[in-house]
């Protein structure tokens, strides 16, 4: 199949005024502007890198010629614009949305029903994680600056260029949602459109469940049913931790530190001091909340030694091959990213026997995985 439709003969409207709302009146006859259109571009600027909680420091929004850029430093109380970002009835556009729904959920509600372009883009054929400025360049032939990039965002004063530059993230959304659909609708691809933007509507997906913080952890499958045990009960006290004092769970406990946990599971605190990777300070003030965890855990006494890692079986490798190929097969039929359609771990555990999968659920099993069923 052919690469995906490139198109530069978009001309942009006239830039507007730097325009920015920072009262309350202003937001609340922004919310009213925009409420009266049928889509409108929205994206956020936000600080998360010494927090837990992203700290919002601006939302911009756009609707045909009228693009602003809310301060949500100066009005802390954005109720006014939950109506038209949560409206069934408007449509709001955004690029790689997840991070912006996840922090403007606190701020305004679920924000809904939302037009995702980078989501769209893969299934036209660009690739997974396509950018904003990559996808405005190739469908557009616009180069967008990149002079602020690297803004702090909670700064203030805003200059009249970081405003335009920030506007300049939603300027071209609508345009970009309007040629995507077109090239879906050619392709025969606008359902899995929708069940791909359905997913976005689910607010669950956008907080952490502290009992359900183990899954960002890798390589628990090898080990034993007590450890774990621990690695849940661990991450579990490391995400409440996290979220009651505000901080980045990297600096509750980081990574390295938690495993070395799970691999030694320490009894006392001269075994949690002996780990190299341990802070003292959490030691000192954490650690007999850490052993608690252990005790939870009901690890026996000697631990279980841990498994070599064994060589994989041979024929499991070798069906694992096999759906490889017959999964690149389909991608490229497609002209879409493997990755899209599935990922290499989908494989492995089709292999093994899981069929709870996506590739194996909605429009994907369709084009995808009856042919890895009959392959396995």
């Amino acid at each position: 199949m052919a690469a995906p439709s490139e198109r530069v003969f978009y001309r942009p409207r006239a830039k507007s005024l730097h325009h920015i709302a920072d009262t309350a009146d202003a937001v609340t006859d922004l919310a009213a502007r925009l409420a009266r259109h049928a889509s409108i571009a929205l994206d956020t600027e936000f600080l998360r890198e010494r927090t837990y909680r992203a700290e919002l420091c601006l939302i911009q929004v756009s609707a045909a010629d009228d693009a602003v850029c809310v301060d949500p430093i100066a009005v802390s109380d954005l109720a006014a614009l939950a109506s038209p970002l949560t409206a069934a009835e408007v449509v709001k556009v955004m690029h790689a949305s997840r991070q912006d729904l996840e922090v403007l959920l606190p701020a305004v509600g679920l924000v809904r029903p939302v037009f995702d372009t980078q989501i769209a883009a893969a299934l036209a054929g660009f690739a997974a994680q396509i950018g904003y400025a990559e996808l405005t360049r190739r469908l557009l032939g616009i180069e967008l600056p990149k002079a602020h990039t690297r803004t702090d965002w909670s700064r203030r004063p805003l200059s009249p260029e970081q405003i335009e530059y920030a506007i300049d993230d939603v300027r071209h959304l609508v345009p970009l949602k309007l040629t995507l659909e077109e090239q879906l609708d050619k392709l025969g691809r606008l359902s899995w459109l929708a069940e791909e933007l359905a997913q976005l509507a689910d607010a669950r997906a956008l907080v952490t469940d502290p009992e359900e913080a183990w899954r960002r952890l890798k390589g628990l499958r090898r080990l034993d049913p007590s450890r774990q045990r621990l690695a849940r009960a661990l991450a579990a006290w490391r995400e409440r931790r996290a979220m009651e004092r505000n901080r980045p769970r990297g600096w509750i406990l980081d990574d390295t530190a938690l495993r070395e946990m799970i691999v030694r599971v320490p009894r006392s605190l001269a075994a949690l001091e002996a780990i190299t990777e341990m802070p003292a300070g959490v030691v000192r003030h954490s650690g007999e909340e850490l052993l608690a965890c252990v005790v939870a855990a009901n690890v026996p006494d000697p631990a279980p030694a841990l498994d070599v890692r064994q060589r994989p079986d041979p024929a499991q490798s070798a069906l694992v091959k096999k759906l490889g190929a017959v999964h690149q097969a389909v991608a490229t039929e497609l002209g879409i990213s493997p990755e899209v359609l599935a990922t290499r771990r989908d494989l492995e555990r089709l292999a093994e026997g899981d069929t709870d999968i996506a590739a194996l659920r909605g429009w994907r099993r369709a084009v995808l995985g009856e042919k890895l069923l009959s392959a396995s």
